[in-house]
């Protein structure tokens, strides 16, 4: 590792803007971030994953490698792992092969107790919200209608559901509550979005913890507990430097995941890269109409950013996926499959197209992917008018990813912020929002809002946030909400189960068919790798 004094300076950044959280890590004090923006941002989206991932993380660790290779001012911003992925299936979080963060042991486990702290917030509120019960519920919450869970950082489907309060007067109030996953929390969307510390401080008080039995809501803020969750909240606030393996600035701030939330690093670490460097490469989660959708509507207006250009990363396992090739069988050449899994790739380079932001197609090579594949693919985005670049950067790293630095840079140059059109509009209703979702991003024929799912909007209804922004909560593997709907489905409808009002984020999630907020262990979990 480069000595992190020299990683910052290349953002500008002097020793004293940078507090050291042991060898390589270090966080930027809010005070550290009050110079004008310079840079742009490239957005790193997706088509629809398979199960084998796409490799979004690793290419854009090389992608940032490469512009700095062309003597470009570059840093990338990425999310915090979870623990649960990375000791459970993930493995890490962290890129792969040359294209890695280091220290990447440190950044995938501990790395600087953020999400220790949101953790921590979190479960002080469920604890201020059990204890406000057990000592007469002032604020006569009905017990029925509590919608605060608890959350841990770990994998464990035993606490899906839980019955909590046993044990008599003393134990509490029994009743039923639920444990999710940290980065499913709201405080992790609320800490990801917030500007400062006032922002942080009024957004943790609007979160809703459940209703009265006149179905108004009740807020962390009624019961007085927002000032200690955002004293807890005060470090993990700071946004985390680091860098690649080639000694280039990272920014690694805050988890939020993108099938609940909208899935991309902090807005207070984005500014912190855009002060200091002219391109900044910012990974959203899964495909373009899931976390590149999100980026858009949601974490742009927030942010005060416009991308100048968006990469879409295909593979070819990811194509065969979406040809219908079974999971067991990607790694197997198929060139009918990946020949009819091609519509998938250009449904989300058009998508990105009309968020009106250049585009840039890019082929993330395995060693065994073979050549007539490879040229079939190029061939049939040529076609289409699009000039495909060839990435190997788990292979070469930057060196691997030079050529789709270049049509980075070519793309951006024909970048015209005034046609940059996001598709949710404000003033839009929750319903307005999700007819235009469903039809021009999903390509869907429609929506419709199960009883229950109306009921909560109409309690958004009452609280004002009928016309917040939404950020749906469905499969990332599909188009609809179908994960073995593959390809690009036509004809169906999005059914909506439950909205779930996220007033300290800003927004409504519409949660469509099975929604996963704790995940579990598989046979053979990844900690048993670890030593």
């Amino acid at each position: 590792m480069r000595p992190l004094e020299e990683v910052g300076a290349a953002l500008g950044l002097t020793p004293q803007d940078l507090q050291f959280w042991g060898p390589g890590r270090a966080k930027i004090p809010l005070e550290s971030l009050n110079r004008p923006l310079r840079g742009r941002v490239v957005l790193l989206t997706a088509m629809s994953p398979s199960p084998a991932g796409i490799g979004k993380t690793t290419v854009a660790i090389a992608l940032t490698d490469a512009l700095r290779r062309r003597e470009v001012s570059a840093a990338v911003c990425l999310r915090e792992p979870s623990l649960g992925p990375v000791f459970g299936i993930k493995g890490g979080g962290t890129g792969g092969g040359r294209s890695q963060l280091v220290p990447s042991e440190s950044i995938n486990l501990h790395f600087t107790g953020d999400s220790h702290a949101v953790t921590a917030a979190h479960n002080l509120l469920s604890a201020a919200l059990d204890n406000h019960l057990h000592f007469g519920n002032s604020l006569a919450l009905d017990p029925r209608r509590l919608t605060w869970p608890r959350v841990q950082d770990l994998s464990d489907r035993s606490l899906r559901r839980v019955v909590i309060g046993l044990g008599g007067p003393g134990g509490g109030m029994p009743r039923e509550d639920r444990f999710d996953i940290t980065a499913a929390s709201e405080i992790m969307a609320v800490l990801s979005l917030a500007r400062d510390r006032e922002d942080l401080r009024t957004r943790l008080g609007r979160i809703v913890v459940g209703r009265t039995a006149e179905r108004a809501s009740v807020q962390a803020r009624d019961l007085q507990v927002d000032g200690a969750m955002a004293a807890l909240l005060e470090e993990a606030l700071r946004p985390n430097l680091v860098q690649t393996r080639e000694g280039n600035p990272a920014l690694v701030h805050t988890g939020p995941f993108a099938n609940l939330a909208h899935g991309t690093s902090s807005i207070l670490a984005t500014r912190a890269a855009l002060q200091g460097a002219d391109f900044v490469v910012q990974e959203a989660g899964f495909g373009a109409d899931l976390g590149g959708e999100k980026f858009v509507d949601i974490f742009c207006p927030l942010a005060g950013i416009q991308p100048c250009c968006a990469v879409v990363l295909l593979t070819l396992q990811g194509l065969r996926y979406h040809g219908g090739v079974p999971r067991e069988r990607l790694a197997e050449p198929d060139p009918e499959a990946v020949r009819r899994g091609l519509p998938n790739a250009l449904y989300h380079l058009d998508l990105v197209t009309r968020f009106g932001v250049p585009v840039v197609p890019a082929l993330n090579q395995h060693d065994s992917d073979p050549a007539e594949e490879i040229s079939l693919v190029l061939d049939a985005l040529a076609a289409e008018g699009y000039l495909a670049a060839r990435v190997r950067a788990f292979q070469e790293g930057g060196a691997g990813t030079v050529e789709l630095a270049d049509r980075v840079l070519e793309a951006s140059k024909s970048c015209a912020l005034n046609r940059f059109s996001p598709f949710q509009k404000p003033g839009m209703t929750c319903e307005e929002r999700l007819e235009t979702l469903v039809r021009q991003v999903y390509g869907g024929d429609g929506f419709e809002l199960s009883p229950r799912a109306r009921e909560d909007l109409a309690d958004c209804a009452r609280d004002g946030a009928d016309r917040l922004p939404i950020c749906v909560a469905r499969t990332p593997l599909s188009l609809s909400e179908d994960p073995t709907a593959v390809g690009v489905p036509r004809g169906f409808r999005i059914h909506v189960r439950e909205i779930r009002l996220l007033a300290g984020a800003g927004f409504l999630v519409p949660v469509c068919g099975e929604l996963m907020t704790m995940p579990g262990l598989p046979r053979r979990p990844n900690f048993e790798l670890f030593d």
